[in-house]
């Protein structure tokens, strides 16, 4: 590659900045429903330095902004009836953050590229989350039952890393074409899968809301997938609220004509309302925009 190619080449694939970043998440709990069991979570993680001692007065300390090492979206579908299921999703976002936030080491010292590494830190968070979730619930006979789907997105640019468990899911928008990399952990999807069931059939539709995979269930099945993230890619995370009322035709149409992230879910929201409302409704979406040259 010659130097000018190499200049050409490395605006875009340098990292966003901050102010780069477009993301919006929200959550509705529908029409039907009286309490709302999704949560949902955006943050960034940066390295940090702790001064504990110095003799340097306060305006000579070190610059209060630090670099971001990776960027993390969450969605969480609770289930389990009364509260539980709010509490379950509550439960799962925040224990998988503070593993995260505690397994920074492994984004100073990793290869964006080593799918391993990023998977065998996704699935261990996922598991160790489903292992204190199942015990909270043995401890508390009001907590029996308590589930809750996972889907998680992490950014390590220029790659991405989607953990699934449940039926919420990942999209992601690119060159046009909007592709579910998520699969839904249901007993119809596996049942298709194995050919038991077309997509069409009736039966299939009476097991689509059954999950076969889920942090504080039965059976819990992490699994990561890990993609390319660049610029005018566009994320959307979501619960089934939204995909069981919205067609992904519609989101597509939704994603290419955003303005901004915002828009984008306050739009999807009022189509899934709209459509019924049946159930909670829970979204990021998310891109990131070059605003100059670096």
């Amino acid at each position: 590659m010659t130097s000018q190619e190499r200049t050409l080449v490395r605006p875009m694939l340098r990292k966003p900045l901050d102010d780069e970043i477009d993301v919006c998440g929200l959550t509705h709990v529908g029409k039907k429903r009286s309490v709302n069991e999704d949560h949902f979570l955006i943050c960034s993680l940066h390295k940090a330095i702790q001064v504990r001692m110095t003799s340097l007065p306060p305006t000579n300390l070190l610059p209060t902004e630090s670099e971001r090492l990776a960027f993390l979206a969450m969605v969480a579908d609770g289930v389990g009836g009364s509260r539980a299921g709010e509490e379950a999703s509550e439960f799962a976002l925040e224990t998988i953050t503070s593993y995260l936030t505690h397994s920074m080491h492994c984004y100073y010292t990793a290869d964006s590229s080593d799918d391993m590494m990023f998977t065998r830190t996704l699935e261990e968070a996922a598991l160790r989350c489903h292992e204190e979730l199942v015990q909270a619930a043995e401890e508390d006979r009001s907590r029996r039952g308590m589930a809750t789907t996972l889907t998680l997105w992490l950014g390590v640019w220029p790659r991405a890393y989607v953990l699934q468990v449940g039926d919420s899911r990942y999209y992601q928008l690119r060159d046009g074409t909007l592709t579910q990399v998520s699969r839904d952990q249901t007993m119809a999807q596996e049942l298709i899968d194995l050919g038991v069931f077309t997509r069409t059939d009736r039966a299939a539709a009476q097991l689509a809301n059954t999950l076969s995979s889920a942090i504080g269930g039965p059976q819990t099945t992490p699994v990561v997938t890990g993609v390319e993230n660049g610029w005018g890619h566009v994320h959307l995370l979501c619960s089934d609220g939204l995909t069981k009322h919205v067609p992904d035709e519609r989101i597509r149409e939704r994603l290419m004509n955003m303005t901004n992230a915002k828009q984008a879910c306050d739009d999807l929201l009022q189509d899934a309302l709209d459509a019924g409302g049946s159930d909670n409704i829970t979204m990021i979406v998310g891109r990131v925009i070059k605003k100059r040259e670096v």
